[in-house]
């Protein structure tokens, strides 16, 4: 699993007044949960940017006061106007207690009805998984090397161990090879000349003077 490191300070004060005084600094305000204690701390925006701006899933390693913390983000809170962080919300890890997070999806494999014309279209990026945390992993896969035109592979198809229970519906679709437009209206051309070429094979047929 890839980690950011990441280096905060402690906040001794979370009420409103020190959390607007902790933003003019530049910083961004923090809480870490989930473990022994809550932890309030702040860092620099610019350390958080690999965490926040990816569709990766990592793993955050949180130093306050000398002690690390492993922990994933829970939660953000972006300006309305300006787009900036002004607060995270972070799980601590603690091995063998169970958290529910969202895993990338990915795929294995080409599927047949792609080579054929078809297009490949993710509906679902990401799902929820329960596990602990020495079994997390960065990304999930399902294989689509069978998927035919106009098939699709859902939730139940994701490849995931036995240490790991999904928690998103298993008939949702994540993906499905489409018939692009294109070719449907290929398709129905061609469906269109061969009646006509059927319909005209039938009238001559019953034109033609019995023997």
């Amino acid at each position: 699993m890839e980690s950011v490191v990441i280096s905060a300070n402690a906040r001794p004060a979370t009420g409103k007044k020190a959390t607007k005084a902790t933003r003019r600094e530049g910083l961004v305000p923090c809480v870490i949960y989930g473990g022994d204690k809550v932890i309030h701390c702040s860092g620099r925006a610019l350390d958080f940017r690999s965490l926040v701006y990816t569709p990766a899933f990592k793993l955050a390693e949180i130093t306050v006061d000398g002690t690390t913390y492993k922990c994933i983000l829970k939660d953000i809170t972006f300006h309305p106007v300006t787009d900036e962080i002004e607060h995270m919300d972070f799980l601590q890890l603690v091995d063998g207690k169970p958290l529910k997070v969202m895993i990338p999806i990915r795929f294995r494999g080409v599927a047949p009805g792609v080579k054929t014309g078809g297009r490949l279209n993710q509906k679902v990026r990401r799902v929820k998984i329960k596990t602990t945390p020495e079994n997390l992993v960065p990304e999930l896969f399902v294989d689509i090397s069978n998927v035919q035109l106009n098939e699709s592979v859902r939730v139940r198809d994701i490849e995931v161990t036995d240490k790991m229970e999904v928690m998103t519906s298993m008939n949702i679709p994540v993906a499905s090879v489409e018939t692009p437009r294109a070719l449907r209206s290929a398709a129905a051309e061609i469906e269109e000349a061969e009646a006509a070429e059927a319909a005209e094979g039938a009238e001559a047929a019953e034109a033609a003077p019995a023997e």
